[in-house]
């Protein structure tokens, strides 16, 4: 889970808001929104700290950047790390509602 960030994360849980209607072979994709990225996007993210109790922690003392923040949603005992605080908050939910292992689409995936 700590590698995942910005489109990987947001389509983890966005997939949970998505609908997905299969009428022999048309598929009809219904959305809340057209671009759903909670984890860089205030907007969208900070309405998921409020909804989750979320807390979010600067960590100061954290030499890598990559982990600076840690947060995750209040009362679930999963917090991640994360670069920023919506991705370390996204990072928890996830794992909060999904697991620790979670298959996303190929085309998805960030290789580095």
């Amino acid at each position: 889970m700590a590698q995942v960030e910005g489109i990987e994360t947001s389509w983890r849980y966005g997939r949970e808001l998505v609908k997905v209607h299969d009428r022999g072979g048309i598929k009809l994709v219904e959305s809340i929104r057209s671009i759903y990225s909670p984890s860089i996007d205030w907007s969208q993210g900070g309405p998921l700290v409020d909804k989750h109790h979320g807390g979010l922690h600067y960590e100061a003392h954290m030499a890598d950047a990559n982990f600076r923040y840690s947060s995750g949603p209040g009362r679930t005992g999963f917090w991640c790390y994360g670069p920023t605080a919506l991705i370390s908050f996204c990072r928890g939910l996830v794992k909060a509602k999904l697991g620790d292992i979670v298959q996303v689409p190929k085309e998805l995936i960030n290789e580095h």
